[in-house]
């Protein structure tokens, strides 16, 4: 067997817009991306200072303790947005959508 002395460039980006473009996604994953990071970013704030425990939260957000524990580790690639969304409401907080034309 002959092993390839190549050299592999690693390839930086810097947010998700730039991710999704060296990985010839569509400019809408990004935006996906920069949503979930950002309500999930929340979720796990409000959770922290509500003193809740797990249970209790699930049961408040009408969801499961194991989807709570999966957001809470930021593992939310199979979580749909409308789930994040009723949870982070089960936090007491508001999420406002504001459209802006894509550059």
């Amino acid at each position: 067997m002959v092993k390839s002395k190549r050299k592999v460039k690693p390839l930086i980006s810097r947010n998700a817009e730039e991710l999704a473009s060296a990985l010839n996604l569509p400019k809408s994953k990004a935006i996906e991306w920069q949503i979930r990071y950002a309500v999930t970013e929340e979720i796990i704030k409000m959770f922290k200072i509500s003193h809740m425990t797990i249970t209790d939260f699930a049961a408040k957000a009408e969801t499961s303790r194991a989807r709570i524990t999966r957001i809470l580790k930021k593992d939310t690639s199979d979580i749909s947005l409308d789930v994040l969304f009723r949870v982070l409401g089960a936090t007491g907080q508001k999420l406002e959508i504001k459209f802006l034309k894509a550059s």
